[in-house]
C-alpha cells in the first residue's frame, strides 16, 4: 500500500471512533464546563446578553480567546484589536492545521473543515497519537471535539443563569472570576525558566502598552510579545540547556 493510500485510509471516520473519542473526553469535559461556567459568570459581569454569550461559545469555542476579548468589550467595540487578539492566542491552530494536513487532504472539503472547526488542544493530541500508531484517529478528533464542545456550551449556559441570579457579583466575589481563571492556568502550566520568562514579556509589554499605547492594545501587546519569546525559544532549546 503506497504512502498516499495508508493516508487516506488513517483519514476514515466512522461512528465507533467518534463515540470512543466522545468517551475518552468525557473526564477533562467536566473540568471544561467549570471553566465554560467561569466565562458565563465573567461575561454576565461585562454586561453581555445570555443569547450573544451562548453564541459566542457555541461559534467560537476558544476559552482563552473568549476570555480576552471580555477584557475589551465596552461601547465601543475595537474590532481591529479583537480579531488580532483572537488571532494571536489562537494562532497555534495553523500549526495543528499543518501537522495534520497530509491526512485532511484525503477528505472533501465540508468534512475537513467541519472536523477541524472543534480541534482543541486534547483531541488534537490524541488524534496524532493515533495517528502515530498507525490508527485512524479524526473519529476521534471529532468525537473529542464534541464531548468538549457541549460541555463549554453547558457550563457557558450554567454560568450565565447563575450569573444573572445574582444581583451583586462583587458582594460575592465573582468580579473576580476572570483573573481567578487566568490566574489558575498560569500557575498549572510548566513551572520552568523559559515559561517565567514568557509571561514575564508578556505581563511588562502589556503593563507598558497600557501606560503609553492607545486604549486596549494591551492585551494584544502582551499576547504578541509572549507569543513571539515562546515562538524564539522552543521546548528542545530549553531542554538542551
Amino acid at each position: 500500500m503506497s504512502d498516499a493510500e495508508t493516508e487516506a485510509k488513517l483519514s476514515e471516520i466512522d461512528r465507533q471512533l467518534v463515540w470512543q473519542g466522545f468517551k475518552q473526553m468525557m473526564p477533562l469535559a467536566a473540568f471544561v464546563i467549570v471553566f465554560g461556567a467561569a466565562f458565563g459568570l465573567a461575561a454576565v459581569q461585562v454586561g453581555l446578553d445570555s443569547p450573544l454569550i451562548f453564541f459566542m461559545s457555541a461559534t467560537v469555542f476558544a476559552g482563552v480567546a473568549q476570555f480576552a476579548v471580555l477584557d475589551l468589550w465596552g461601547s465601543h467595540l475595537p474590532i481591529i484589536t479583537l480579531a488580532m487578539t483572537v488571532f494571536a492566542i489562537n494562532a497555534r491552530h495553523l500549526l495543528m492545521g499543518a501537522t495534520l494536513y497530509p491526512w485532511l487532504r484525503h477528505m472533501p472539503t465540508t468534512r475537513r473543515y467541519g472536523v477541524m472547526v472543534l480541534a482543541s488542544d486534547a483531541n488534537w493530541a490524541m488524534t496524532m497519537q493515533a495517528l502515530a500508531r498507525g490508527q485512524a484517529g479524526f473519529g476521534l478528533l471529532l468525537g473529542g471535539g464534541l464531548a468538549l464542545w457541549l460541555s463549554w456550551v453547558l457550563g457557558t449556559v450554567l454560568g450565565t443563569y447563575f450569573g444573572g441570579a445574582v444581583q451583586d457579583p462583587r458582594r460575592y466575589g465573582m468580579d473576580m472570576v476572570m483573573g481567578c481563571f487566568l490566574l489558575a492556568m498560569v500557575a498549572d502550566g510548566p513551572k520552568n525558566y523559559r515559561m517565567l520568562v514568557i509571561w514575564g514579556v508578556a505581563a511588562a509589554s502589556s503593563l507598558l502598552a497600557h501606560r503609553y499605547l492607545a486604549n486596549n492594545s494591551h492585551v494584544v501587546v502582551g499576547a504578541l510579545a509572549g507569543g513571539l519569546v515562546g515562538a524564539i525559544w522552543t521546548e528542545e532549546k530549553d531542554v538542551e540547556h
